[in-house]
């Protein structure tokens, strides 16, 4: 019974991949990831970002990065980035505003209203927020929405073709 239990166990692992996000975040963000606008006045760098051990079956790669805790009862998403081909693994620091994201990505619009990485700015004197940033391997090379799509549908095709997401977490306050 054992061996069987231990058998079930490693072939759980074994299927569930493993697919991670890593970033030098850590799990603070900083005035170099605050927002410049709104009343912060931050240098609004997208973070650097490294995926591996994406899943069988990846076609392209999509990044969000979406704070649950903003005041507005549906949150706030502060970075979409789709058609990602797989072959990447990684941004750079501030690749949104440098213009450094792969030729074919899509940033769409975000809760600020506008496409591009739009930095965290939570409301003064509340608790720190949770800034949830995910990776998703796609099963199809390319979404085709438009890119002023609202975060919701974007969100809507990004769940309807995850093959598996990896998220971290990191929290800002001011």
């Amino acid at each position: 019974m054992r061996f069987l239990v231990f058998v079930l166990f490693s072939l759980g692992i074994a299927c569930a991949g493993n697919f991670t996000l890593t970033s030098d975040l850590g799990g603070q963000l900083t005035k170099k990831e605050e927002f410049n606008g709104f009343g912060c006045n931050g240098q609004n760098k997208s973070p650097a970002l490294k995926w591996r051990g994406a899943p069988a079956g990846t076609k392209s790669f999509a990044v969000t990065i979406y704070d649950p805790d903003a005041p507005t009862g549906s949150g706030w998403w502060h970075w979409i980035v789709y058609n990602i081909p797989k072959s990447v693994t990684s941004v750079v620091e501030n690749a949104s505003a440098l213009g450094l994201l792969p030729k074919l990505a899509v940033e769409s619009t975000t809760s600020y209203g506008i496409g591009g990485f739009g930095g965290a700015c939570p409301p003064k004197g509340d608790k720190p927020h949770r800034y949830v940033i995910t990776v998703y391997a796609l099963d199809v090379a390319k979404l085709d929405l438009p890119t002023n799509a609202s975060p919701a549908l974007v969100g809507f095709n990004l769940n309807a073709h995850a093959i598996q997401k990896s998220s971290i977490i990191s929290y800002y306050g001011r």
